[in-house]
């Protein structure tokens, strides 16, 4: 078993706070150092209570499953002796009322685009292939109820 941490820091900052009209601009903190902008969505919260400038939870949710797969599809690359030049993902996420009547990202849909170089080039099945076992093995999309899907986008 593996832990992962991340710290999260949110001030009041001298706000009233009891008015509900508090910032929601608040901090991640990383292991490795990186301290990111995080705040509600402003499609959550609106505007000057969110910051449309920081990475919002939904947001993450997204990156995190795009990320994940990502590297898990270049390690498959890899094992088959292709070589990757570059690899472009535009993810989305729905938010929408799941089965239970709950407000979920209820669908990801991951959209990569992936540029090879050399002689040895992957066929359309094995890009297919590689994306699949790359969805099956990534530990996020594992992680979550929601459907995740990954429609490849070839250049």
């Amino acid at each position: 078993m593996t832990a992962h941490t991340a710290k999260i820091i949110w001030t009041r900052d001298g706000a009233k706070f009891t008015d509900n009209r508090y910032s929601r601009k608040h901090q991640w903190h990383f292991d490795g150092g990186l301290i990111v902008q995080a705040s509600s969505s402003p499609h959550v919260v609106r505007v000057p209570l969110s910051d449309a400038s920081a990475v919002d939870p939904e947001e993450a949710f997204v990156a995190s499953l795009s990320s994940c797969h990502m590297l898990w599809f270049l390690s498959m690359v890899v094992s088959k002796g292709f070589v990757v030049d570059s690899y472009v993902d535009e993810a989305t996420g729905v938010m929408a009322k799941n089965a239970d009547g709950k407000l979920a990202m209820t669908e990801v849909t991951l959209r990569p685009c992936v540029v090879f170089s050399g002689t040895n080039q992957p066929s359309q099945s094995d890009i297919n292939a590689m994306h699949h076992q790359a969805h099956t093995e990534c530990f996020i999309s594992s992680s979550v109820k929601s459907e995740v899907r990954c429609e490849p986008v070839f250049s």
